[in-house]
């Protein structure tokens, strides 16, 4: 008996199904250091702790990307190892800070199920929550992957597709209690634009560029101890359609929203992703670039000090924002458009 796992195919899914994942992870200072090093985040809680003790933290919290990765690595052993793609997400929301010394667990309940028309995979969509050490929950997402199948002869489950709304509503939003802004400093930041000053449609062209070496998101995607062969095994990419080795989404992710500083600085917390889609593969050599439109924007109930702004962030391969015309052609995404990101920050209001 082979007592190697090869993960889980489109029919050892069936709704209700609880996957508990495996291998607890306790966070350290290396893992911040490692994440600032691999994407170059400027986001000032997560880099100083002085300013988040003087935002009423008591200590440097974790980056909300981070604690995202570490804990969405832990569910790829069972519910993506064989995924041909990761397809969306929805209703992510952070829901308490991580600290250096808490420990991360991870659970996955199967909502819903589709076989493709073609019986070869089929999508599954699965609600994942993280919890610290004391069973407090730090994070909650739904995802949709693309899913091999063992067996083509074996007939299709009943279709279910969850509902997902468009966006993570501002009242259901959590802020932390101790969270106090009105004494922000935007000299903190290098920039001066709060959430009065935006306006919705507004759109910031990001400049700065950052190319993807093979190391970095190899590197990037151990950190997150995300077991996915297609990121690491380039013997078996080599018969891919793609020829090569895929970068993590995750990474793409990280990056854009580290480019997006230049126009975002007081973007100071990643509070929901809303929705998002990989829209085309990215490729250790290619460059990335990233565009911000503003959504909407909402004042939050009983806070003067924070507003919330719905972004759009486009991430794009080797093509600079001000080149694109058009996201979509002819119904698909431009080929240079690698991520289509709506996500939530929260940001100081004007004093």
């Amino acid at each position: 008996m082979n007592k190697a796992s090869s993960g889980h195919f489109f029919e050892d899914f069936y709704l209700g199904r609880t996957f508990v994942h495996a291998t607890p992870r306790t966070v350290g200072e290396g893992d911040i250091s490692l994440y600032l090093a691999l994407t170059g985040s400027r986001h000032v809680i997560g880099c100083a702790a002085p300013v988040a003790h003087a935002l009423g933290y008591p200590a440097r919290p974790l980056d909300e990307m981070l604690v995202f990765h570490l804990a969405f690595g832990k569910t790829v052993a069972d519910i993506s190892l064989n995924a041909v793609a990761n397809l969306g997400y929805a209703d992510v929301r952070w829901l308490a800070p991580v600290y250096v010394g808490d420990s991360l667990a991870a659970e996955s309940t199967v909502i819903g199920l589709k076989q493709n028309s073609s019986g070869d995979s089929g999508v599954v969509w699965v609600r994942s929550t993280a919890v610290n050490q004391n069973d407090e929950e730090v994070l909650t997402w739904i995802r949709w992957v693309m899913v091999k199948k063992r067996d083509r002869a074996r007939p299709a489950p009943t279709e279910v597709i969850p509902e997902t709304s468009a966006h993570v509503k501002p009242e259901r939003l959590v802020i932390p209690d101790f969270l106090d802004c009105r004494e922000f400093e935007t000299g903190l930041t290098g920039g001066p634009w709060r959430w009065d000053d935006y306006d919705i449609g507004e759109r910031i062209d990001h400049p700065a560029g950052m190319t993807l070496d093979e190391s970095d998101h190899t590197f990037a995607t151990r950190l997150y101890q995300n077991p996915a062969r297609l990121h690491f095994d380039a013997h078996l990419m080599r018969e891919s359609a793609f020829g090569r080795r895929l970068v993590y989404g995750g990474h793409v992710i990280s990056v854009c929203r580290a480019l997006s500083y230049e126009g975002l600085e007081n973007a100071l917390l990643v509070a929901a992703i809303n929705a998002g889609t990989h829209c085309n593969p990215t490729f250790a050599g290619d460059t990335l670039y990233a565009r911000t439109e503003v959504l909407d924007k909402w004042e939050l109930p009983g806070r003067e000090d924070l507003g919330a702004l719905r972004l759009r962030m486009l991430g794009l391969k080797n093509l600079m924002p001000a080149e694109l015309s058009e996201t979509k052609v002819d119904g698909k995404y431009h080929p240079n458009v690698v991520l289509d990101l709506d996500y939530t920050v929260l940001m100081p209001r004007q004093n």
